[in-house]
Order: C-alpha cells, then sequence, then structure tokens
C-alpha cells in the first residue's frame, strides 16, 4: 500500500542513489550528450514507471541533460511508491552507461534546486487572488485555502507562497526568491553567495533557512527540508 514519507525518510530512503528530496517531490539530473540521448532515457524512464507515469512522474529533457521528478500528484508529497519508481529509473539509466549521482565540485552549478518566490503580506486572503489571476497560476493539489501556495499549473515557472506579517514594513523589501537547495549543498551555496559580496542576516533557523542579502540590503533565503519536523 503507498503510504506518504515524513521528510526524513524521505530523503534518507534515496540517499545512495543520486535523487535529492527537494519540496516534497524526489528529483535527480542526469548529463546526457545530445537530445536524442535524452528523449531515450525519459523513454526508458516512463516505460520502467509504467502506468504510474502520469501519477508521479514529471520529465524535462535537454541536450545536456534530463531532469527527473517524482511526487505522487494525488497527494501532493513523496511516497513509498516514488521511492520504488527513482530506483527504477536509477537502474535502468545505469544500464545506459547513465548516473543519477549529483554533478557537485564539476563544471556543474549546483545538482539541483527548486526556486520559490515569497510574498510578505498583511491579508493573505485579499492580494492571493490578484497573484493567482496575473500569473495564471492554480492552487497546489488539495490545497485551495485562501492563504496556500500558488503553482505554475504547466510547471515552468516558480512557486509562490505567502508569508504572514504582522506589521508594514514600508521600508523592507516584501518579495524575496526561496532557493531550495539539497541539504548538503546548502553550506557550499551559502559560502559563495558571502564570497561574492553578500552579507547573512540570520540564521537562526537553520538548518530549514538561512537569510542572506546583496550589498543593498535585497534578500534571499537558502532553504532544506531538514528542521521542519
Amino acid at each position: 500500500m503507498e503510504q506518504i514519507l515524513s521528510r526524513p525518510e524521505a530523503s534518507e530512503a534515496v540517499q545512495d542513489t543520486g535523487w535529492r528530496f527537494l519540496l516534497g517531490s524526489l528529483r535527480t539530473s542526469v548529463p546526457v550528450e545530445s537530445l536524442a540521448q535524452a528523449t531515450a532515457l525519459a523513454a526508458d524512464a516512463v516505460a520502467v514507471c509504467g502506468a504510474d507515469a502520469d501519477a508521479h512522474l514529471r520529465i524535462d529533457a535537454r541536450p545536456d541533460r534530463v531532469v527527473l521528478t517524482l511526487q505522487s500528484l494525488e497527494h501532493a508529497a513523496v511516497t513509498t511508491r516514488d521511492v520504488e519508481l527513482a530506483l527504477r529509473i536509477t537502474a535502468t539509466a545505469d544500464r545506459s552507461g547513465l548516473l543519477t549521482e549529483p554533478e557537485v565540485g564539476t563544471a556543474a552549478p549546483h545538482s539541483v534546486q527548486i526556486l520559490e518566490i515569497a510574498i510578505d503580506a498583511l491579508d493573505i486572503a485579499a492580494i492571493r487572488p490578484f497573484w493567482k489571476a496575473v500569473l495564471g497560476y492554480a492552487a497546489e493539489a488539495g490545497a485551495d485555502g485562501p492563504t496556500d501556495p500558488l503553482v505554475d499549473p504547466v510547471g515552468q515557472s516558480p512557486a509562490v507562497w505567502f508569508q504572514q506579517m504582522d506589521q508594514a514594513r514600508p521600508q523592507r523589501n516584501r518579495i524575496h526568491f526561496d532557493i531550495c537547495v539539497p541539504h548538503d549543498e546548502a553550506s557550499r551555496r551559502i559560502d559563495a553567495a558571502l564570497a561574492a559580496g553578500g552579507r547573512l542576516v540570520s540564521a537562526t533557523r537553520a538548518p530549514a533557512f538561512w537569510v542572506l542579502a546583496d550589498l543593498e540590503g535585497n534578500e534571499v533565503c537558502v532553504t532544506t527540508w531538514q528542521g521542519r519536523d
């Protein structure tokens, strides 16, 4: 029976396969040498997922890499079935001489990540319909409340979520980026940002997130799945 996994369970289940747990999904990036090789891997992944492909698998195939994402669309979460499918895909990629291992430390800037846009608001329910309409976005599966996040229904653009404010902050930016990275890549990303002229604003909620800022005070959060349970 398909079971929803906690964040630690999902991360641990794939930690030796190259897949990474990010924001309720499993994701891997497989380097390839051509679009033909990319589409062949995509076809193999669909084949090994079988009847579960449409309900669990998303594929972004490009000439240099294939990004594969697994998540139960029914539950909007990682399940035991997603882990099983990840292992199947890794095995079929290996038979083709391809690796789901991350490229960290090579020419690749990162393995996988997810970008979100966070909007601070005093009345989230009042502004959420505007952003839903202007972006052409939709609610996440099973989460269409007045304060729930919004997602691109075709999966091309960053998700938008809303952060509750307790008072107006006119001198501070109220829209910022969240960069969700694999938990074991966060320190490298933060060090690179600081070396590039950024500053650490807060680490009080680490390892769930660190708040960084550029030289003019524009903020960004580097986030991981850890520290949230």
